[in-house]
């Protein structure tokens, strides 16, 4: 979309997450926006047919952000007109019996999208440096050596670990993944009353948990790791943007834009030529299928 300046949402040096505005519209109506998202994801589907054809880059679309701030809904209205068999999700939760008995990467490796797929991680490899950094005791129940507790665990783990995704990623980037990485960023005042629309409206009440208050409590601590991963792993080959999310349906149309503008700079991304002895014969073809009448 014209009116959306791409570019605006790249974390290309530090930031300051309070000073990241949370609300756009654009001044445009939600039946706009929603017009305009369509247009956008429908050519979206079109690049991915295109990608699928072409065969040699994946795409990795990555989205963190508290909870309420629309991740699950910007996956079911953005990818939309996608072909089903050329998109996948991934939700990752609490990790698993078998997934603790490895490393914190491993889950999130075997997700990844293959050659001419979108893969989407709804929450990431991300949560290894915000919920473990919220609450250190998570870490325990990986079984690191060296690590025996809390105290053990200092700044330099968490340097470390930074160092570690980036290397995951740009080895990710490195073998034909475009990676695109999303903070749907939601204010506090938002987050509360979407909360409580999860209370009053029957239909949404599966949606709500106890734990969703005790989390918000810690919203603060939140902001902080969120703030200081992003600093430390936008890169060129694997960039944070962080989307202001308190109107879902610009967000939407934000990220649906940022994909398509960026995607479209890969022109080498186009549907194969057929064979040349196939082509010469394409007539032969045709005359064979009419013969059959």
């Amino acid at each position: 979309m014209d009116y959306i300046n791409s570019s605006a949402y790249r974390v290309t040096g530090p930031m300051k997450i309070s000073e990241v505005p949370t609300r756009e519209d654009f001044g445009l109506s939600d039946k706009q926006l929603k017009k305009d998202l369509k247009i956008t994801r429908r050519e979206l589907g079109e690049f991915q047919d295109m990608l699928y054809a072409h065969g040699k880059y994946s795409v990795l679309i990555c989205l963190q952000g508290m909870d309420t701030s629309g991740k699950d809904s910007l996956i079911r209205e953005v990818f939309k007109d996608f072909n089903v068999s050329g998109v996948e999700v991934h939700s990752f939760k609490v990790p698993t019996e078998l997934e603790l008995d490895h490393n914190y990467l491993w889950r999130h490796y075997i997700a990844l999208p293959a050659k001419g797929k979108f893969g989407v991680f709804n929450r990431t490899h991300y949560e290894n440096v915000l919920v473990t950094r919220v609450h250190p005791e998570y870490i325990l129940g990986e079984r690191i050596p060296g690590i025996h507790s809390v105290a053990d665990i200092q700044q330099k783990f968490w340097d470390k670990r930074f160092e570690q995704i980036n290397n995951f990623e740009r080895h990710l980037f490195e073998n034909g993944t475009i990676i695109f990485k999303f903070f749907l960023h939601l204010s506090k005042e938002e987050q509360r009353q979407r909360l409580l629309r999860r209370l009053d409206i029957r239909e949404k009440h599966w949606k709500f948990s106890p734990g969703d208050l005790k989390e918000r409590k810690l919203w603060e601590a939140y902001q902080s790791c969120y703030e200081e991963a992003i600093n430390n792993t936008s890169k060129s080959y694997a960039p944070w943007d962080v989307i202001p999310a308190d109107n879902k349906k610009a967000a939407r149309v934000i990220v649906a834009t940022i994909l398509l503008e960026r995607l479209k700079k890969y022109k080498d991304i186009r549907e194969p030529a057929l064979d040349a002895k196939i082509m010469a014969n394409l007539e032969t073809y045709e005359n064979q299928l009419q013969g059959e009448r």
